[in-house]
């Protein structure tokens, strides 16, 4: 299988993306740069879109060291309002829409926001920052009449040291926590990317949404390049296939449910996916038997990602080049270094299970306003080099490829053993009857903490297979002592977040408040 394309031109040691973008319009103006629904813009009309904005921004005073916020779905207009931000020098704080009204108004005031850039239907409740509707709406200030007349832009040095995004971590409930990133954190992503077949003729299809990570690690890769960026507002399985054939796409980020959703359709093998160099996947686990069914059935390489928004070590699984390994995240990265720690702080020996710790080029400054939070998230070797803590429990196989066992805080300590969901999960997936389920820990009088499973049955499943006390007894059978489960509950469809996790923290409370065991 050839995975490789015309190698591309390597990036300079550094030059802000919003730099490259002006390259590609001065060299090819009229290679297409953003595809969305039925709006193409090229490179020419991106460059001059993004000065519009860069002066609008300097004509209202903001540059360096201010911030502004985006909270809208998907658009050509949300990708020119950020990119134009860059290029000011501004950092941008991309939000969820889906937050609630009081979560949005605390992201945007611990982001020093000074804009709010947002669309019709979004709940921001009162006040906060000036709001500019990008859609035209009554949201805000309709975006071309805040473009308007803002004149000439006066160019702008970029600082690799200066805050390129605030990444939020949790939108929904609790205290916001924003993650800093760099121009030095993104170019070195943008670096990374050389390896993966980017180049002019890319075509990059991106269906998750703007203000996540998991997006943005190949949508400012794809536009480094010279690539072209089609973007899907809201994913669907039979629209994203046929978007992937009619605009050839090259390139490709799916979280694993939506690789999950696009190999069941029984249109994907009518598809005609030839034209695909690479795809990638990240955010949650990926499960090894449908990286397994995307190797036989979907031509190009296949990629996993395995990190953290806020940075450190990552790991890379070519899953194409390594399929006896799929039940792994892969290697470190080059120029990564990932270790693993037990809970006095201490690395392990070779084998043993521990917390992933990480370091690289790419990490974050730290949580916007938050040093405690910040040196939480950090782990110092006995040279004093600084590594960012995952959270994450796993080992290194013979070959140093890391097999992830489970999130730290969604281990289940019951009666002093430590049982890991995804072992459970593991299992049943096994039952003919469950097409999802998750496991998580409950309280117990008795244990202290013991595991239930919250089951989604598969469709056309017969009672007998859709019976959750049968297949509590069919799982416990085939656990361990320490392992079983003490109960199974059915419910429609597991809590997922936009890019596909499971709120496993939002599960856990609703399967508390049903469970009375001992």
């Amino acid at each position: 299988m050839n995975t490789d394309s015309q190698p591309p031109t390597e990036p300079a040691a550094f030059s802000d993306i919003a730099s490259r973008v002006r390259d590609h319009a001065r060299q090819a103006p009229r290679r297409t740069a953003l595809v969305c629904g039925d709006e193409a813009i090229d490179y020419a009309t991106l460059d001059a879109r993004m000065d519009a904005v860069v002066a609008a921004l300097q004509r209202d005073g903001l540059g360096p060291g201010d911030a502004v916020a985006i909270c809208a779905p998907t658009s050509v207009a949300y990708a020119v309002v950020f990119l134009g931000a860059l290029r000011a020098g501004l950092s941008v704080a991309p939000l969820a829409p889906g937050s609630t009204a009081a979560s949005l108004q605390r992201m945007a005031a611990d982001a020093d926001a000074r804009l709010l850039y947002t669309a019709e239907g979004i709940d921001l409740g009162g006040g906060g920052p000036t709001r500019i509707a990008l859609d035209g709406s009554s949201a805000g200030r309709p975006l071309a009449d805040w473009l308007g007349g803002a004149g000439a832009p006066e160019p702008v040095a970029i600082a690799p040291e200066w805050p390129f995004n605030i990444i939020y971590s949790s939108g929904t409930t609790g205290e916001p926590k924003g993650i800093v990133q760099a121009h030095a954190m993104r170019w070195a992503y943008a670096e990374r990317a050389a390896r993966f077949g980017y180049g002019a003729d890319t075509v990059a299809l991106l269906s998750t949404p703007l203000y996540s990570n998991t997006t943005l690690v190949v949508f400012f890769p794809a536009l480094t390049y010279g690539g072209t960026v089609v973007l899907m507002p809201k994913f669907d399985a039979v629209g994203w296939l046929a978007l992937a054939e009619r605009h050839r796409a090259t390139h490709a980020m799916l979280v694993p449910v939506q690789y999950e959703r696009l190999l069941a359709r029984p249109e994907f093998d009518r598809t005609d996916l030839s034209s695909f160099r690479y795809k990638f996947s990240t955010s949650a686990p990926f499960r090894a038997d449908v990286k397994a069914d995307a190797l036989r059935r979907w031509p190009g390489g296949l990629v996993e990602f395995y990190g953290m928004t806020e940075g450190g070590g990552s790991c890379i699984l070519e899953a194409h080049l390594h399929p006896d390994k799929l039940h792994t995240v892969g290697q470190p990265a080059p120029g990564h270094d990932i270790l693993l720690i037990d809970e006095e702080g201490r690395e392990v020996p070779q084998g043993e299970a521990g917390e992933v710790v990480g370091r690289s080029g790419g990490m974050m400054s730290g949580y916007h306003k938050k040093p405690e939070a910040t040196r939480a998230a950090e782990w110092f070797d006995a040279e004093g080099r600084r590594y960012i803590r995952t959270g994450d429990v796993g080992r290194f196989d013979a070959d140093g490829f890391l097999v992830l066992l489970d999130r730290r805080k969604d281990l289940v300590i019951s009666g002093g053993f430590n049982v890991y969901p995804s072992d459970l999960e593991a299992v049943l997936r096994e039952h003919p009857g469950v097409a999802d389920v998750a496991v998580v820990g409950v309280p117990s009088v008795q244990w202290g903490e013991t595991p239930v499973a919250a089951v989604v049955w598969r469709e056309g499943a017969v009672p007998a297979e859709a019976d959750a006390a049968a297949l509590l007894a069919w799982a416990n059978a085939r656990l361990g002592k320490t392992q079983r489960l003490a109960a199974v509950h059915s419910v429609e469809a597991l809590p997922r977040s936009a890019i596909g996790k499971v709120l496993k923290r939002e599960l856990r409370d609703a399967l508390a408040a049903g469970h009375r065991g001992s």
